[in-house]
C-alpha cells in the first residue's frame, strides 16, 4: 500500500540526463527524506513527483484522490509588496479565517497572521509556506530543502514541527534535505540520490552504507550520534530546557 510509487523514472533536461531508472515508494504516514550532493537531481525528482516535469521514461503512480501539499525551496517575495501572512494564505483560493488560524497554529506560527510577509524571518516564512501547504489537508506533504538558510536549531525545530504534523494528521512526508545530521533523526527512511538511487533504508543503515560514505564521507556519523543524543533528551522530562 503506497500513497505514491515511482518506477523506472528517467528525466532529461535538454540533452542532459538528470535522473535515470529511479524507483521509490512512499507509504501512508511515513517520513522519507531524500539526500544527495548538489546536482544529484533532488529538486528535479520533486518536480516530476508533483507533475511539474514530464519524465522521458518511467511512471509516477499516485493513490486515487491523493492530495499533495507542497512547500517550495524558497519564495521570492517583493519586499515592497504589502501583504500580510493571512492574506498570502488566501492566494490563489480564498480561505476562511478558522482554517487559516488552524494552519498557522499547526505550522508553529500562530501569531504572524497580521505580519507583513516582507517582515517575517526566514524561519517564519518557511512555516507560513508550510501552513499554506497544510490548508489542502494533504495525504502527502512534499518539502524541497525547507530549512535552507536556517541555522541548526531553527532547522531542528522545523523538523520537530513536521514530526508533530505527521503524528496529528497521519500524512506521509517526503523531504529533500542537505541537513544530513539533523534530518536523519526525523526520518523513518532515507533515500540517497545521485542521478539514481544509490542506497536507501533506515537512517543508520544509510549512514553506514559505502555508497553514502563515498558521497558524503564519514563526518556525519558523529553528528548523527550527537543529534540523536540531544533528540532523546528533548523527550526527557529530566531535561525540560533542552528544546
Amino acid at each position: 500500500m503506497s500513497v505514491l510509487a515511482v518506477e523506472g523514472l528517467d528525466v532529461r533536461l535538454g540533452r542532459r540526463r538528470i535522473l535515470h531508472d529511479v524507483g521509490l515508494t512512499i507509504r501512508p504516514g511515513e517520513i522519507v527524506t531524500i539526500v544527495g550532493p548538489n546536482g544529484s537531481g533532488k529538486s528535479t525528482l520533486v518536480r516530476a513527483l508533483i507533475g511539474a516535469l514530464r519524465p522521458a521514461a518511467g511512471r509516477v503512480t499516485r493513490q486515487a484522490g491523493l492530495r499533495i501539499g507542497y512547500v517550495p525551496q524558497k519564495l521570492a517575495v517583493d519586499a515592497t509588496l504589502p501583504m500580510t501572512a493571512r492574506r498570502f494564505l488566501g492566494l490563489p483560493r480564498a480561505v476562511d479565517d478558522m482554517a487559516a488560524v488552524d494552519a498557522l497554529f499547526a505550522a508553529g506560527v500562530p501569531s504572524v497572521g497580521d505580519t507583513q510577509i516582507a517582515d517575517l524571518s526566514g524561519g517564519q516564512l518557511q512555516r507560513v509556506l508550510l501552513a499554506r501547504a497544510l490548508l489542502s489537508e494533504p495525504h502527502l506533504l512534499i518539502l524541497d530543502e525547507p530549512t535552507q538558510g536556517l541555522d541548526q536549531p531553527g532547522a531542528a525545530s522545523f523538523y520537530r514541527q513536521i514530526e508533530a504534523i505527521r503524528s496529528e494528521t497521519g500524512c506521509a512526508v517526503l523531504m529533500v534535505s542537505h541537513d544530513l545530521h539533523v534530518v536523519m533523526a526525523a526520518s523513518d527512511r532515507v533515500i540517497c540520490l545521485n542521478g539514481h538511487v544509490c542506497c536507501e533504508g533506515h537512517p543508520e543503515q544509510v549512514a553506514s552504507a559505502p555508497e553514502y560514505r563515498a558521497l558524503f564521507g564519514t563526518g556525519t556519523q558523529g553528528a548523527l550520534a550527537l543529534y540523536r543524543h540531544e533528540h532523546a533528551h528533548s523527550h526527557d522530562p529530566a531535561h525540560p530546557h533542552s528544546h
